[in-house]
């Protein structure tokens, strides 16, 4: 039986996507009047504290689609960008733990947010496997990432996909697999990613996936 599957994992999984369901409508639309009440473009901490009540959890099927890549890439060292409150990196994770073993690192740029992912690894069983990464991603992943990333999911801030991405180029494995969440939330945002990396002088083999809100996969040729 996979992580998965696990009661533990399962019920806690179907729990945090039920109260996604419920109360992220109500928390975009606080987050979304907060923002227009600041009268200027708000800074990405800002940002952050006001999203804080937000899950925006990848969806089901592609978290099953994440532990599917995972365990066939026979990943063993994950970075994430934007950890919520966990959710996705249950199912990497369990990838993990059922090839063996490895490491996740995961950035969150909110203390508090972390720090519900934290409870949330905790009670699923798989926080050892897990290196939650507090602050500015571009500063928290500038160490400890020798001998390579297999996997890179990219679910945090969109504009910084692109940029995010290119600096951790030097550190991929080659073969490591990209997966970019949420294109249909954000085209225009993310059109500068997408169209980087469905150019083959960049180094990518990369198709969109229509599941969820729509996920690009890319591997490193």
């Amino acid at each position: 039986m996979s992580t998965l599957a696990s009661p533990t994992v399962a019920k806690l999984l179907d729990r945090l996507f039920a109260a996604a369901d419920q109360d992220d409508p109500d928390g975009f639309a606080r987050a979304r009047e907060a923002l227009a009440r600041l009268g200027k473009p708000a800074s990405d901490r800002q940002r952050a504290e006001l999203m804080r009540d937000v899950y925006m959890p990848v969806s089901p099927e592609v978290g099953r689609l994440l532990y599917v890549l995972a365990r066939s890439r026979g990943a063993s060292r994950i970075v994430e960008f934007g950890t919520s409150y966990g959710i996705s990196g249950i199912h990497l994770a369990a990838a993990l733990r059922d090839a063996g073993g490895g490491q996740l690192i995961t950035t969150e740029l909110d203390p508090i947010k972390a720090e519900r992912a934290r409870e949330n690894f905790v009670t699923a069983g798989l926080a050892e496997l897990i290196d939650i990464r507090v602050g500015d991603a571009f500063e928290t992943l500038r160490t400890g990432l020798d001998g390579g990333i297999d996997l890179v999911l990219l679910d945090g801030w969109k504009p910084l996909y692109l940029p995010m991405l290119k600096f951790l180029e030097p550190r991929l494995s080659r073969g490591a697999l990209i997966i970019a969440d949420d294109l249909a939330v954000a085209p225009d945002a993310l059109a500068a990613y997408v169209g980087y990396v469905r150019v083959p002088s960049n180094g990518y083999v990369s198709v969109e996936v229509p599941l969820g809100d729509c996920i690009e996969i890319s591997v490193r040729a």
